[in-house]
């Protein structure tokens, strides 16, 4: 399948008579990236599944109020991140998990996680963005992992520049320690 443009895929959206169709190309136009992205932030594959519907049901929602001030793509995955983070917050209040907790329970969840194809190398990497505080984590993988430009990701996280490339700074010095301190053990 070829991708549309945001354009061409709002276009179609505005036409009633094609807006499934248009949404249908939305969903397979993005779901694999969005898919990643809430994966790298709350690990589980199945929690990731449903993540990924909550987000897709408030874009469909709301793609009719949307004014095209940023792109599609990064309106999708402002969805997608708050609603991760939404679903990591509930998670912690229901589990009654003190902040401090919910890294620990993802390395658990990544250790045991029957869909991680990863190597060794790959393991301590994500071992070590777990690490991380959840901001930094986010900023992190946006950058290292989605490529993603700071400009982006200010779009997506409503944050400025300057402050996302200090976390994403930090968050490479921390890794960095992380990983060496796990290769002297």
């Amino acid at each position: 399948m070829s991708e549309y443009s945001d354009e061409q895929l709002l276009e179609m959206f505005r036409d009633k008579h094609r807006r499934y169709e248009a949404f249908d190309r939305i969903v397979r136009q993005y779901k694999v990236r969005l898919y990643w992205h809430i994966r790298k932030i709350l690990i589980v594959h199945e929690d990731t599944d449903d993540v990924l519907q909550n987000t897709f049901e408030k874009a469909w929602k709301g793609l009719s109020a949307f004014r095209q001030e940023a792109q599609l793509f990064t309106w999708l995955y402002r969805i997608a991140t708050n609603e991760a983070i939404s679903f990591l917050n509930q998670k912690r209040n229901k589990d009654m998990l003190p902040w401090d907790e919910a890294e620990p329970m993802l390395m658990r969840s990544l250790q045991s996680d029957a869909y991680f194809s990863g190597d060794e190398a790959q393991l301590l990497l994500q071992k070590a963005i777990l690490t991380l505080p959840e901001k930094q984590r986010i900023v992190f993988n946006m950058k290292y992992f989605d490529e993603m430009t700071y400009d982006a990701m200010s779009e997506i996280l409503g944050t400025s520049v300057g402050a996302l490339k200090a976390s994403f700074h930090h968050a490479v010095k921390k890794i960095k320690a992380c990983i060496e301190r796990s290769s002297l053990q």
